[in-house]
């Protein structure tokens, strides 16, 4: 506790008292496998955070109601921007719900804060649109939609106190109609609504006015707001501090909830791990200098660590740390801090799946996901199957990539006796490839981590050691689990490709490979792996180009995160050529088709070709032991199986060892 004087102390909010100052800032992970309801997946996911020590639980936004027209189906509003002439909150059985979760957060001891929003760029101060991702012109709204809109404010708010809520905040960053009322770039109006920053604020003015009149003092009332947007024509941090400080100036907030970025942007309000931790702070600490003492500052955007956070609170930047992602990954790592078990702390390593994904659901109900948290979007059913072993069994793991590892961890929790193998000098995997690259050496974090819990869970590991049958047989297993991974993908119908100075992106990577001035990266995969080789070669010097199969790079990467993955290729000069698919190499030429048309190219004047084609699954010895039979439990796991995303085989190697 020495070590985290601050933010372990509580914090009287208006009428709120915070047991701590970790907050859990409104994310909408989309955890409710009940749309539109509060269900037990969504209680179970939050509410871990709260008896994991996180004083603050903000859960899912509230998305409010607008006002259609009267002849428009409401089927139109689900594909314009979550708009709907209805609210979740208007159904009873979705508060009788939400009045379970918060009778399970104070339970807990933490407070609930209930997030009200319109989430909805189709409704807009002015004809600009709201966000990049969408090209239509927003409605422009009238006098009586600005009245319903702020009606619905106070609506919510009444019915989030009818269960019990700790606080109220009302959402004015990002895509929301408060956000197109604030921003010069979407508030164009010459009404009394528009105009300068004393004019821009005045619709998010009313909206608390609106609230306090419905409930008083009996509640903490705030509003998020971003420190500066990073948008072309958009506000800057001195004149968010000026229009902040006007609005605090009316007595009406109790605290306020700052992030940065635009929700297309680089960097967007989810900092990925390209940006350090914290690292527009000074955002926070403007707020902290201008308002008066009685308003909390919430700050946040990517703070994973509780040490960061606790400077954060002792050098005066904020009042209250956002730390949405760090308790996705782990939501006991407020307890593990303040007992003192930092070591066991799964640190989130700022990948941004988990919101990325959250916001775009695939499938309904949407199951949430978190890269290295196993647990996560199936918090009920680990809780019921995870059980110690009725027999503790002799497991041997070979493969100390992320699903080797939680296999073993999973296996040696549950009372196996377990062996991993590993072939390589360290535990990790691609983990420790990732790790390379710029921005990604926090992916290190997690490979600490797998270390440590080896070492706590009693696993025995053999490291710089190859096995083979005979090798595993006399181990004795009861159980064996082939974690073996990938190796990257050699295409067959492309002519050239045994000439020196074609090389794969791993090898470069690892630096085993030697690579000229002039690199042609000739990729087939859409997601991360083509831009880090990119960036890794271009941050030495040399001139890169990228000859890449689809219609842009990073077709797979959400657009959380894709605008800073854009932002890096392009600061670092590498050209990127869509659409081609490459047919043969030459000494001093590369032959391509396009990917739909098929024209035929010809690219001359580089000395390196490097390939980024994915990769094949490695099971040669799985198929040797199935053969083999001698074996009873057989297990393939992760990569070894099929060649995913990190957060596949974490699951998938965690789940084998819950079986075992």
């Amino acid at each position: 506790m020495s070590q985290f004087e601050h933010l372990f102390t509580p914090l009287q909010v208006g009428p709120m008292r915070v047991p701590n100052r970790i907050c859990e800032t409104t994310n909408t992970i989309n955890s409710s496998m009940a749309p539109g309801l509060i269900d037990e997946h969504f209680i179970a996911h939050h509410g871990a955070k709260a008896r994991g020590g996180t004083g603050w639980i903000g859960s899912e936004t509230w998305l409010l109601d607008v006002p259609f027209p009267p002849d428009t189906s409401p089927e139109i509003g689900l594909s314009i921007g979550f708009a709907a002439p209805f609210a979740a909150y208007q159904n009873p059985a979705f508060l009788d719900g939400m009045r379970k979760f918060v009778d399970e957060v104070h339970a807990a001891g933490a407070v609930a804060i209930v997030q009200l929003t319109h989430l909805c760029s189709a409704w807009s101060a002015s004809a600009v649109p709201v966000i990049g991702a969408q090209d239509y012109t927003p409605h422009v709204m009238g006098e009586a939609e600005i009245e319903y809109c702020l009606n619905s404010y106070a609506n919510a708010a009444a019915a989030a106190q009818s269960v019990g809520v700790d606080g109220i905040e009302i959402h004015c960053a990002h895509e929301t109609i408060g956000y197109s009322f604030l921003s010069p770039v979407t508030n164009r109006r010459t009404d009394q609504w528009g105009g300068g920053p004393e004019q821009r604020i005045r619709y998010v003015v009313e909206a608390l006015k609106r609230i306090r009149e419905r409930i008083g003092n009996s509640m903490a009332l705030g509003i998020r707001m971003a420190g500066l947007e990073f948008r072309q024509g958009g506000y800057d941090n001195l004149q968010m501090r000026e229009m902040l400080y006007l609005i605090g100036e009316t007595g009406l907030l109790d605290f306020v909830d700052v992030d940065a970025g635009h929700c297309w942007g680089a960097p967007s309000y989810v900092p990925n791990s390209y940006y350090g931790h914290g690292e527009f702070r000074d955002c926070g600490k403007g707020a902290r200098v201008d308002l008066d003492r009685k308003i909390a500052v919430l700050f946040t955007g990517r703070i994973n660590d509780p040490v960061v956070a606790e400077d954060l609170i002792k050098q005066g930047y904020c009042d209250l740390v956002g730390m949405v992602r760090a308790g996705i990954a782990d939501p006991e790592f407020a307890n593990k801090a303040k007992e003192g078990r930092l070591s066991e702390i799964r640190r989130c390593i700022g990948c941004t799946r988990c919101i990325d994904e959250a916001g775009h659901p695939v499938l309904i109900p949407y199951t949430p996901t978190c890269s290295i948290n196993p647990l996560i979007g199936s918090e009920l059913r680990w809780n019921e199957q995870f059980k110690p072993a009725a027999q503790s069994k002799r497991v041997v793991v070979v493969g100390g990539g992320i699903a080797g590892c939680e296999a073993a961890r999973i296996a040696a929790l549950r009372g196996h006796q377990v062996t991993l193998i590993e072939a390589g000098k360290r535990l990790g995997g691609q983990l420790n490839l990732a790790a390379r690259t710029a921005g990604r050496d926090s992916f290190e974090d997690q490979v600490y981590f797998e270390e440590n819990e080896m070492k706590r869970t009693g696993v025995e590991v053999k490291l710089e050691c190859k096995v083979d049958i005979a090798a595993i047989k006399a181990l004795s297993p009861d159980a064996v689990v082939i974690a073996t991974g990938a190796v990257p993908r050699v295409p067959h119908d492309v002519s050239g490709l045994d000439l020196p100075h074609v090389v794969q992106g791993w090898d470069v990577l690892r630096g085993t490979a030697n690579t000229g001035k002039r690199i042609a990266i000739v990729s087939q995969e859409d997601y991360y792996e083509t831009p880090c080789v990119a960036e890794f070669l271009a941050a030495q010097g040399k001139h890169v180009e990228i000859f890449h199969k689809s219609v842009r790079l990073g077709y797979e990467i959400p657009r959380y995160s894709m605008g800073m993955m854009l932002k890096r290729i392009e600061d670092h000069g590498v050209a990127v050529h869509p659409n081609l698919v490459l047919t043969g190499v030459e000494a001093t030429a590369l032959e391509f088709v396009s990917s739909f048309g098929g024209h035929n190219c010809r690219k001359e004047g580089f000395d390196t070709v490097v390939l980024v084609y994915g990769s094949v699954a490695q099971h040669a010895l799985y198929d040797e032991l199935k053969a083999d039979g001698s074996v009873k439990q057989l297990y393939l796991a992760g990569a070894a199986w099929l060649p995913r995303h990190l957060a596949e085989s974490t699951r998938h190697g965690a789940n084998i060892g819950l079986v075992i």
